[in-house]
């Protein structure tokens, strides 16, 4: 008979609340969410997939499709949807923060902000830039620049910030794990 393991420690003090991973594009939030929501025996969910899935094709023909601001509004929508949910683990879309109506529905979560740097950012996207269309300019590095500063402040709105280096994915969802107590209250303590 197969047994699941006991849920973490952790998952009694979230209380339900989602985790919603936020960052720049190619920080690690796919990735990391899973093992993340594994080790919380919490659901996952990434919202550009779930965008793609309910609108039938890949994002870069959405935004060629229905633009920026068409995909903008897809994204708010399926936010809203998984904001009616609990125990989720969220990978956002980079440009979820952008919105200011999304952060109502983050913040009722705890909002966590993967940041690898802009080096290690640019360096990851540089082996990815096909499936980017807000890079697909003449000037690919200018305009993730100019992401880069007009999102920063954004993120920096999160209620936990992760610096990420060169760690695995699990590696790094274990460090969430070991930050994630400094904001939640402390555990209740039975008298008995």
């Amino acid at each position: 008979m197969n047994e699941s393991p006991a849920p973490h420690p952790l998952k009694q003090r979230l209380g339900g609340r989602n985790l919603y991973l936020v960052g720049m594009m190619a920080s690690g939030k796919s990735s990391t969410g899973r093992p993340l929501a594994e080790q919380l025996s919490y659901g996952f969910v990434d919202t550009d997939a779930v965008i793609e899935q309910l609108a039938g094709q890949p994002i870069p023909k959405i935004f060629n499709e229905e633009g920026e601001e068409g995909f903008r509004a897809m994204e708010s929508q399926v936010l809203n949807a998984i904001g009616q949910r609990h125990s989720l683990v969220v990978a956002t879309g980079g440009g979820m923060v952008s919105k200011p109506e999304n952060w109502g529905i983050l913040h009722q979560g705890i909002v966590i902000w993967l940041n690898p740097g802009r080096e290690e950012l640019f360096r990851r996207l540089h082996a990815d830039s096909g499936n980017r269309p807000l890079l697909q300019t003449e000037d690919p590095e200018a305009a993730f620049d100019c992401l880069f500063a007009e999102r920063l402040p954004l993120y920096a709105e999160a209620d936990l910030r992760v610096e990420v280096g060169a760690e695995e994915p699990d590696g790094i969802a274990l460090k969430i794990i070991e930050l994630l107590p400094q904001l939640l209250s402390p555990p209740v303590k039975m008298n008995g």
